[in-house]
């Protein structure tokens, strides 16, 4: 399957653009042309339209998307409850938010034949997912190909971060191809089927049960910088006309739900809209810096953001630490000590993090919830406190952060993992009295 898929991947063409109306049609004449809903679509196809905001909320927020599929999706048997396995969904009631300042190992290797669903595994949350507030954390480790099955989240939007091992997502709209180093998007209720490029897959999710997220203002900034609209990757139509069962597992107000198709729901021949999936190459970001002493704030990095009811407040930023140079004068480089209101999920794609010396792996992740002091470990103060403050290029990691404005409680199974590193406070032990006063 990992052949056939990566061979499927290099081939693929896309669409640019962030927010864009795109269409597409995968046979020509499937787009209807001057209105949504004709009499009869094109080709003997159905009209359908996806809703990813309320019909009323304001244009330049609005998503929605029409689809011309083979069959309407309200073709379909009842769905019943099946076991939610190790995905867990807010309100987070199993355990309460904690102060304490936590990191993790990589998830272990997954059991054979385990698909991207299956591997899937919450580490934590905030909000209610039945009031679209919030969001959560996710990781996932595969070693097989969602075969004969797809998935639909009906709770948020899954913004993909992989870290080991590429993925083949064929969705309503197209497939698209992310590896570590590149984020993928699929829209609140979109369906998809994920296939491995490689003998095994490991990465992040981040489930956003808030406003769709959008590219950030850029202030006095001006026009330019951060995350370019037209290097995001829309799709193209492509569908699979396939008669004979296969299982839709929706995930709803928490639970996965099943039911058994008579056929594909990936059946997708046109379509036009904004509520479109994505992909986004990470090593594209135009990291924006400081020039002369100091630091702008992290949300110098924000890739993507998911508005709240208050300006500037996000209910989740998602933000990267990109390769940049560092010139400041008479400035301590790394990132500084830190008090934050908003609370911290980082992971590690690859290479290592410019605060912390050791212990942060790729796969990992630490958690630093609202008010909990962090900073640079022991060695990287030492280090960076003596060192000669040449111009600097940061070009051996990449790291991310899923930031928030409520505090993340952790599942049961992450706070008693058998990953979860003990003794992760001991990182700064050592940071000693050097006062002179």
């Amino acid at each position: 399957m990992s052949g056939d898929a990566r061979k499927t991947a290099e081939a693929l063409a896309y669409q640019t653009g962030f927010g864009n109306e795109h269409g597409s049609e995968a046979v020509p004449g499937a787009l209807p042309q001057g209105r949504n809903a004709p009499q009869r679509a094109p080709l003997g196809l159905y009209a359908e339209q996806l809703s990813g905001t309320a019909f009323t909320e304001p244009r330049a927020h609005n998503r929605r998307s029409w689809l011309y599929r083979i069959r309407p999706s309200a073709a379909h048997p009842e769905f019943v409850r099946t076991d939610n396995g190790a995905v867990r969904t807010a309100p987070f009631t199993e355990s309460v938010a904690d102060p304490n300042r936590r990191r993790w190992n990589p998830l272990p290797d997954p059991a054979p034949g385990t698909d991207w669903l299956a591997g899937l595994w919450t580490l934590g949350g905030n909000g209610d997912a039945t009031q679209r507030t919030g969001m959560a954390v996710h990781l996932y480790a595969a070693d097989s190909s969602m075969t004969d099955r797809v998935f639909s989240d009906a709770d948020g939007e899954l913004l993909i971060v992989p870290e080991r091992g590429g993925l083949l997502l064929r969705t309503e709209f197209g497939l698209l191809a992310a590896g570590p180093g590149e984020v993928a998007l699929i829209p609140r209720g979109v369906r998809f089927r994920v296939e491995l490029l490689d003998g095994s897959a490991r990465g992040y999710v981040c489930e956003n049960y808030g406003a769709p997220f959008q590219l950030p203002d850029l202030g006095p900034i001006g026009a330019n910088g951060l995350a370019n609209a037209r290097d995001f990757r829309a799709p193209v139509a492509a569908y699979e006309d396939v008669e004979g069962p296969v299982e839709v597992v929706s995930k709803f107000c928490g639970n996965l739900w099943t039911a058994t198709y008579d056929h594909s729901p990936l059946d997708v021949v046109a379509w036009h809209g904004n509520h479109v999936p994505y992909v986004y190459d990470l090593r594209r970001f135009n990291v924006i810096g400081s020039i002369s002493y100091d630091h702008p704030d992290p949300s110098i990095f924000t890739v993507l953001t998911s508005p709240s009811d208050t300006p500037g407040l996000a209910g989740v930023d998602f933000v990267v630490f990109a390769p940049r140079w560092l010139v400041g004068e008479d400035t301590f480089r790394p990132p500084y000590f830190h008090r934050n209101v908003m609370s911290e999920y980082m992971g590690l794609i690859e290479g290592a993090y410019d605060a912390k010396a050791s212990g942060f792996l790729p796969g990992g992740g630490s958690l630093h919830n609202m008010m909990s002091a962090h900073g640079p470990d022991r060695e990287t103060f030492d280090k960076a406190s003596a060192a000669e403050l040449v111009p600097q290029r940061v070009d051996d990691g990449l790291a991310f952060m899923f930031e928030t404005r409520w505090p993340v409680t952790a599942t049961a199974q992450a706070a008693s993992a058998g990953h979860l590193q003990r003794g992760y406070d001991d990182v700064w032990r050592g940071l000693e009295r050097h006062f002179r006063g």
